[in-house]
């Protein structure tokens, strides 16, 4: 067996995994990771984590990661997800939407919820700005895109398409 590393290794290690679907961010940055405890004595490493929708296809690659990182850092992984409270757009970091959009990607915007479980209704035109030239002139061509969790769009002023992150 190989020598355990310290908790606070293990910890930045599985952080760093990335999200197969957008490899720019982790699953930390997307705050996917929940939890993770150690308990030194049996060795064992509790890692939460939570899709960004159930059903979201590489949760099956993410848990598979982390088992491998658990295992080569000397801990036994017990990986688990939770589906409640559901995932938001809010939980990503400020650093994994910055990210996102140096990618290239448009990131979402915070929505800031009062933990209720309430969702607001705005009936205002969405403004997503252009990832690539700063424009707010953007259309979006289809609601989904390169994946579920993001759609289409198309800059009106560089006539570039690009990725939007949607907001959940």
């Amino acid at each position: 067996m190989r020598t355990r590393v310290a908790p606070a290794e293990l910890v930045a290690a599985v952080s760093a995994i990335p999200d197969p679907e957008v490899p720019v961010v982790t699953i930390a940055d997307l705050g996917i990771l929940r939890s993770l405890e150690v308990d030194e004595a049996s060795g064992e490493a509790s890692v939460v984590i939570t899709p960004t929708y159930s059903g979201c296809p590489a949760m099956e690659a993410i848990t598979a990661h982390i088992e491998h990182v658990c295992r080569q850092k000397g801990w036994v992984p017990r990986v688990s997800s939770r589906l409640s409270p559901a995932w938001t757009t809010d939980w990503m970091s400020d650093d994994g939407r910055e990210k996102l959009r140096r990618f290239g990607i448009a990131p979402p915007a915070a929505r800031h919820t009062d933990g209720s479980g309430s969702v607001s209704l705005e009936l205002t035109r969405r403004v997503v700005t252009c990832p690539q030239c700063g424009s707010s002139d953007t259309t979006e061509i289809s609601h989904f895109g390169s994946t579920a969790c993001k759609a289409l769009r198309r800059c009106e002023s560089c006539r570039e398409p690009f990725d939007e992150f949607k907001a959940l």
